[in-house]
């Protein structure tokens, strides 16, 4: 996964307009993951926001209003457009700048784009009304929305030559993307519940007495709403420990992008576990100035440095 640095051809201006419009995209509709990615340098934050504004065209598709069956034929359609940028038959000139971003940056780096098709299979799962009875189920749900992601993601960043232990960094990519959407389903289960969607484990609700779901501002009856969600903490902290060790893999800039973003969400997950109940009453969310000290904290290395200083403790 390793990437030699070369002299990148110019950007012509149809690509140079298509990526804009795709960091304008990341930028009004993911100011969490923007925060990280603006960290980057200019070629790989204009890759990033286009797999982001390709993905966050698939996640519209399955959110929309649309019928299921409407839903099914525009996410089919999506994947076909992704084979015209797989087969390069995208042009500069084509009318779909996201494609056009997309394609450019497929062809500056060696982006996995099969996780893209694995997006797509996971949001199909969100059309069929997909429930998950065990974390082994929801884990292959969260594979395809979230730890494909991080895989794509690393096919942008690249690791840096002779780093101990790459072998493993498409793997760590992953389970950082599976913490960041175990997270994610925490903050967002009394909107999911809304939408008549539920991800967390029917075996982890039953045995916290948390099987009728979550409709209102209380917790159900009975149960023990917060054991449930320190529970599930638990098991994303688990996660993020796991996907922390990429960091030491990537070169500095793409490694204060993963550790802004993936910082945002553990701040997220901090907050969740001292207020469970603060997820029935609304969405969890940091203010701007913990946002920046996040990425700034990123940038400085700090997250990279303790990482290295634990693996080599576990050397020893």
């Amino acid at each position: 996964m390793s990437r030699t640095v070369e002299a990148q051809a110019p950007v012509s201006a149809p690509v140079q307009a298509a990526y804009s419009y795709c960091e304008a995209v990341t930028g009004q509709q993911a100011r969490n993951f923007a925060y990280g990615i603006r960290l980057l340098p200019a070629d790989k934050r204009q890759a990033m926001s286009a797999l982001y504004a390709f993905s966050r065209r698939v996640d519209d598709i399955g959110d929309g209003t649309l019928a299921k069956d409407a839903k099914e034929t525009r996410l089919e359609e999506t994947r076909a457009l992704l084979g015209r940028v797989r087969d390069g038959a995208v042009d500069e000139d084509d009318t779909d700048p996201v494609a056009v971003a997309l394609a450019d940056a497929a062809r500056r780096f060696p982006i996995p784009l099969g996780g893209l098709d694995e997006l797509i299979d996971g949001v199909l799962m969100d059309v069929h009304g997909e429930t998950y009875e065990t974390w082994d189920d929801l884990k292959t749900y969260c594979r395809c929305v979230a730890g494909a992601i991080g895989r794509l993601s690393l096919g942008v960043f690249g690791t840096q030559p002779g780093a101990p232990g790459s072998e493993r960094a498409a793997e760590y990519a992953d389970t950082l993307g599976l913490a960041l959407q175990l997270t994610n389903i925490l903050r967002d289960v009394r909107e999911d519940a809304g939408n008549g969607r539920t991800y967390l484990p029917s075996d982890d609700l039953a045995k916290f007495g948390c099987s009728t779901g979550f409709n209102g501002p209380q917790p159900p009856p009975g149960s023990d709403f917060a054991g449930l969600v320190h529970f599930e903490v638990r098991r994303a902290r688990a996660l993020f420990a796991e996907g922390y060790r990429l960091l030491p893999m990537l070169d500095r800039r793409s490694g204060a992008c993963v550790a802004a973003m993936a910082g945002i969400y553990r701040r997220l997950l901090d907050r969740i576990e001292r207020d469970p109940e603060a997820v029935l009453r609304g969405r969890v969310s940091l203010p701007g100035r913990e946002k920046a000290y996040v990425a700034v904290r990123g940038l400085s290395g700090l997250d990279t440095r303790n990482v290295s200083r634990q693996t080599a403790r576990r050397r020893a």
